[in-house]
């Protein structure tokens, strides 16, 4: 995400999460490999999340249910050889778009309510019902991106966490590459109406990316 600026993609409150890398033209965050170009954050960035997806896949089976301290530690899993914040809670308060994110003051407590109504009852997601598995998957996926916990990486860390839990219900690792062009907009649209409980966006979505997944696999 990037810091408080006119235009921007995001607007922070520029506390010390949006320092940004000397020399980087505001363009990378402050991140422990001293890196200041953006194209070489995003390729080390990819390149951990799929070292860190792989770490997942022999941590949590198919009978684990996450917990708000498992969603810490897969980020600090993914992103703490880059990043100092690495699985903490941000202290920033995010907007996209002029759709703001949670509160960084409430989000230990999101996170532990996080916990209590949705992980504990969609998770382990081996339910047997193909409906009742798209809506485990659209319901954490839509709660964990509007308390958009961590500074950055919450998008990918949801759909990361998608994928771990279609594995559970016996689906192949879902395949998010149809999110682009005019559906990035429905998209954050259906988080948008996660606000009022409304998951029938982003199930509809889940419906479309788990028929994708499903039709590459039986290709293969």
């Amino acid at each position: 995400m990037g810091a408080l600026k006119t235009g921007g993609k995001y607007d922070t409150s520029g506390l010390i999460e949006d320092q940004f890398e000397p020399g980087s033209g505001k363009r990378v965050l402050r991140n422990l490999l001293g890196l200041k170009r953006k194209r070489d954050v995003d390729e080390i960035e990819a390149r951990e999340q799929v070292r860190a997806l792989g770490e997942f896949l022999t941590t949590y089976d198919q009978d684990y249910q996450f917990t708000s301290a498992d969603i810490c530690e897969m980020h600090k899993v993914w992103l703490g050889g880059i990043y100092e914040w690495a699985g903490k809670y941000r202290q920033v308060n995010i907007s996209k778009g002029g759709f703001f994110f949670a509160a960084a003051k409430q989000i230990p407590q999101l996170m532990e309510l996080f916990a209590r109504e949705n992980l504990q009852v969609f998770t382990p997601c081996n339910f047997t019902s193909d409906e009742k598995v798209v809506e485990a998957l659209a319901v954490i996926h839509t709660e964990l991106v509007l308390i958009h916990p961590f500074r950055e990486g919450n998008g990918r860390l949801a759909r990361m966490l998608a994928i771990l839990m279609g594995l559970q219900a016996g689906l192949p690792p879902l395949d998010f590459s149809m999110i682009k062009g005019n559906r990035k907009q429905a998209y954050f649209a259906a988080v948008q109406a996660g606000m009022d409980m409304d998951y029938e966006p982003m199930k509809e979505i889940f419906r479309s990316v788990v028929r994708q997944t499903s039709a590459k696999a039986r290709e293969l």
